[in-house]
């Protein structure tokens, strides 16, 4: 997948109304898009006949070539980013963060990669950790579109923050109405319109 494509698919929302939630986070490194899914216990019940999701096949080959680099060269921040990432897409979230967090070391302004950490400690059961990652991520880029779409997706999956999440989505419609993000910003909010007529996500 290019760098530039980014994958939005999101079919609905939050307790039941909102569910199977995936959006993608682009990388300026060049990997496919990342997910950010509702929780498992937030998920949808599979229905008969369907089938477990497969979880993606981690690349060794591809992790022992950047550990590789990695090792040699203690300052290359691009290969701990690479393989941050190659861990992350195989769903292991526990070695993504260490590769993230090691990176972050030695490039603390890289946003993608510290909006991408907080996503994986979302994955991990760690919410809170998550939103503060994201709200580092926003003092690098307050305009950073992605990080606040994400930071909406944890306020409302991981805190049930609902007004939260409102406030993270509209400031994403505000900075780019017309962008990727913007549009699934414009329908997390339709959707929680219509599940809260007159209360959260209305403004």
């Amino acid at each position: 997948m290019k760098a530039e494509s980014v994958l939005f698919a999101i079919g609905g929302m939050f307790f039941g109304l909102i569910v199977g939630w995936i959006i993608g986070i682009q990388q300026q490194s060049g990997r496919p898009a990342a997910r950010v899914d509702a929780p498992q216990e937030a998920a949808a019940p599979q229905t008969a006949g369907q089938g477990q999701q497969q979880r993606p096949v981690l690349d060794e080959g591809r992790v022992q070539a950047l550990q590789t680099i990695a090792t040699n060269d203690p300052k290359n921040t691009e290969a701990r980013v690479q393989l941050a990432n190659t861990y992350f897409d195989a769903e292991r979230y526990a070695e993504a963060i260490k590769w993230y967090e090691e990176a972050l070391k030695l490039d603390p302004k890289n946003v993608n990669a510290s909006t991408d950490l907080g996503v994986s400690y979302y994955y991990t059961n760690q919410p809170d950790r998550a939103l503060q990652q994201f709200e580092y991520s926003l003092s690098i880029d307050p305009k950073h579109t992605k990080t606040l779409l994400n930071q909406g997706i944890v306020r409302a999956f991981g805190k049930q923050d609902l007004d939260g999440a409102s406030a993270s989505w509209q400031k994403v419609v505000e900075l780019a109405p017309d962008s990727e993000e913007g549009r699934a910003a414009k329908r997390a909010l339709d959707s929680m319109r219509s599940a809260h007529p007159g209360g959260s996500g209305t403004q």
